[in-house]
Order: structure tokens, then sequence, then C-alpha cells
């Protein structure tokens, strides 16, 4: 994604905002679920934050930054105090919403006792409920769309936790999976749509829930299963239990899960995340060759197209860009000259590999454009003869509204613009897109997917869009 996780502050790159993971019971739950957030990493390195459980009270931690930055061995010894349950989550906000005030799990404390929310995703109504709270006397201490649940829990609690989340979910609009933590429940649940993705896994005795399958290989759990979309899973001390919470929807995975959201050891809807890229860079190489000495991906949710359109093309894979893995996303700022110069302190060329050759640069996507041209021109000064950008997707030209900092067309590189226009903004000699029929041939049952970003069909109505995400 012009340039592998973003590196733009979510400007030049796209970045999906939150991983979530949840375990109950495990006398190790604090400490397994900070195991997962590592692995959870690559989904929001601007904020994380677990809660944990136990029969003596409920404790949270958060803080700004990456795992290894907010937790340490004494708020990990504090959580993991008598604690059996655990809900953690990782955050990479939108624009203007970084700061600690924002970052999850939301804990808060309402007549029914301690409730703490954490999600991936966005409500395209969060903006007309939380008016509608407002105007009944409800204040908001943070920008999150969490936040609305919370409100409308509290006001349906007579119910319980449960028939209150329902209910309240019931009124909201858009992709999420959320996890819920009270005293000596955790629950799941997913939109009704299966937009953003939930799993089910075991433990031994105890229950987890995460956004991929890469967090259970973590904590050493099993794979059980996909939540399904508008259900609810409800762990505590009796065992687990599912109910339809909400009605099912039209199918509409999040395709980009699979072009670039998703870690590649990650399995998706009974597909390994890196064996789909790869055969989108056989598909891309099939369709779309270039004359050239040498094929690079950028790193890193590139490399799997581009060891796929190196083995279908018959030509040598190389490693023509190295990441420079301790500069996270937060370092970079939002201007122009800011976002090249952190491209050019991530990525570094090798000279002696490129210098005098026919280069194609695999891509998983392109949104921008800035990254893109800017690895293209730092190829050219490192020696590259020619560079035949290649990208394992269709072009992006919508908007998403349901956990990708992505809200306007005319932030988008490929709206409005056809290939050869594009190309000459990166600057590259060639510049080619897999087709969208190739891309839902690969992964299947494209009825099932939200494909929004590439065609503008969106599965939920977003007229009106004013969400904040998680």
């Amino acid at each position: 994604m012009e340039g592998g996780n973003p590196v733009g502050d979510g400007r030049a790159g796209i970045a999906d905002q939150c991983g979530v993971f949840g375990i109950g019971f495990h006398r190790e739950a604090a400490g397994l679920t900070h195991f997962a957030l590592y692995a959870l990493q690559h989904r929001g390195q601007e904020s994380c934050g677990i809660v944990a459980s136990g029969e003596e009270g409920i404790e949270v931690h958060r803080g700004m930054g990456l795992v290894s930055d907010v937790f340490d061995p004494a708020s990990l010894a504090r959580l993991g105090r008598d604690s059996d349950l655990a809900l953690g989550h990782v955050r990479y906000s939108t624009a203007g919403s970084s700061s600690l005030a924002n970052a999850q799990p939301l804990l808060v404390r309402y007549r029914r006792g301690p409730l703490a929310l954490a999600h991936n995703g966005n409500l395209v109504n969060a903006g007309v409920l939380r008016a509608e709270l407002e105007a009944a006397g409800s204040i908001f201490q943070t920008a999150l769309d969490t936040e609305v649940i919370a409100h409308l829990v509290a006001r349906l609690a007579d119910g319980g936790p449960e028939a209150a989340l329902a209910a309240s979910l019931a009124r909201v609009r858009g992709g999420y999976a959320l996890l819920a933590l009270t005293d000596r429940k955790l629950i799941g649940v997913r939109d009704p749509n299966g937009i953003r993705p939930l799993a089910l896994g075991r433990l031994g005795d105890a229950r987890v829930m995460a956004s991929e399958s890469c967090a259970f290989d973590a904590v050493g759990a099993r794979f059980v299963r996909e939540i399904e979309p508008g259900e609810m899973v409800v762990v505590d001390e009796d065992g687990i239990r599912s109910t339809r919470a909400l009605p099912a929807g039209r199918p509409a995975f999040c395709v980009f899960e699979f072009i670039y959201l998703a870690r590649p050891d990650s399995d998706l809807m009974g597909l390994n995340v890196h064996a789909v890229r790869k055969e989108l860079g056989r598909r891309l190489a099939e369709r779309c060759p270039a004359p050239a000495d040498m094929v690079t991906g950028v790193p890193d949710s590139s490399l799997s197209a581009a060891s796929g359109y190196a083995e279908a093309a018959g030509i040598p894979y190389e490693m023509g860009l190295v990441k420079n893995r301790y500069i996270g996303r937060t370092f970079i700022q939002p201007r122009q000259e800011e976002r090249e110069l952190g491209v050019t302190l991530k990525l570094n060329p090798l000279r002696k590999v490129v210098s005098g050759r026919r280069v194609v640069l695999v891509d998983d996507s392109i949104v921008r454009g800035t990254t893109s041209r800017h690895i293209i021109r730092m190829l050219r000064e490192a020696g590259a003869r020619q560079v035949h950008l290649r990208i394992a997707s269709p072009p992006y030209r919508w908007p998403c509204y349901f956990g990708i900092d992505t809200r306007s067309r005319g932030e988008l590189v490929a709206a409005g613009r056809d290939p050869e226009a594009v190309r000459q903004l990166v600057g590259a000699d060639s510049l080619e897109y897999l087709a969208l029929e190739d891309l839902v041939d690969v992964i299947g049952a494209g009825s099932s997917f939200c494909l929004a970003c590439l065609d503008g069909d969106y599965p939920v109505p977003v007229e009106g869009e004013d969400g904040h995400g998680c």
C-alpha cells in the first residue's frame, strides 16, 4: 500500500484503524492479551490499552505509542493481579483525533457496574446519535464511536448488558467488530454485514476472540471459527453461548483485509492471506507483463504479491528496497515535506541491486500517490534504468466509511484519473492495475465482499456519513 504499512501518518497510505483481542477465563489473561497485541500491532500503532477483570475488580492501562512503549512490568503486574478476563486494543486514528482520551478500551461505570468497550470500525450514523444523546443530557468525553455505544447501553440497561448491547447496536449503522467486558463476562459482536473481521479461538478451557488469527498463534490458542455477521458470542463462568443479536445483512467482508490490512500469516474466510496475495501477484504478471530484469516489492504488505509476480513472469525477485523497522507511523508528520522525509528514512533502495536494471515495482495498492512517486524517484536516483509499477489490486477510487482512513474522493489519486494520468503523476515508465474481475476470481465469491473502495457500491448507506471511527 504505497510503501507497505503506512508511512504518511495515514495521509500518504491508508491505515486500518484498530485491532481487538479478548480472553476469558484464563489465569494469565492480562499477560496473554499483552502478547496478542504485539501480533496485532500492524492494525494500529498510535495507542493501545488493556482492561483486565477479576474477582477483586477491574483495572485499565492505556497509553500513546506502541505496545512496547505503553506496557512495563509494573503496569502488567497490576493488570495481571487476580484477573482472568481481559480485553485489549490497538488503535490507528483518523486525522485530528490522536489523543490519550481516544485510546481504547473505553472503560465506563453505569448502574449495572463497569463496562469496557473496544471496537474496530466506523459507525456512519454516529454523529446523528451523538447529537440525539447530547440533547437528552449525555456528556461525551471522547470523539469515539465507541462512546456512543456506551451511552446507548447505559440508557437501555434494564435488561442486562447483553440485551442492552444488542438493542444499542440495532440503532447503529456501519462496520464494526466489537468486544465488551463486564466484571465477569466477555462479549463479542460483529456487524450485520461482516465488514470487519472477528474470530473465535480456544486456549485450553479459555475462549479468545480477535481481529485476526495471527493473535491466536501468538498466545498458543487454536482457531475455532469466524464469528458470523450479526452474531453475539458471550463467554462467562457458565461457558460460551451464541445468539443472533442482529439480523444478518448483505455479506460484505472488507476486501482490503486480503489486499493490504491483514498480516500474511492470518487466515480469513478459510483462506491464507499470503497465499491470496501471492496469487494476486501471479495473476498480475499474466495480465500485465513488463520488460524487466528484476522484480521487487514494497515492504512489507506487497512482498507476497511481488514473489508471485516474479514466479509467474520468470523474472528474478530481488530485494530492491530495505525497510527500517524502527520508525513507527506516529513518527511521521502530516506536512508533505515531512512525509517525503519519512519515506526516505523508512525505505532505502539497494543501489548495487537496482543500478542499471529495469525494475518491476510491485505494490498492493496505490491510494494517494505520494509515497509511490517518492519511491520511484528513489529507485531512479539509485540508478534504475526503468521502473514499471504494477499494482496487485484495482484502482482505489472511492472513500471508505467503515474503518479505513480515506474519507473523500479528492484525496484519492485514481479518482477522476485514468492509469496513464496516474503514471505520469508518479513518474513510472509504465503502470498497470489488476482488473477487478481477476481480484474477485482469486478470492472467490465476489458477492460476499465489500468492494466499495473499488467500485463505489456501498453495502450500508453512507449519505451524510459522520462517524469518527474507533
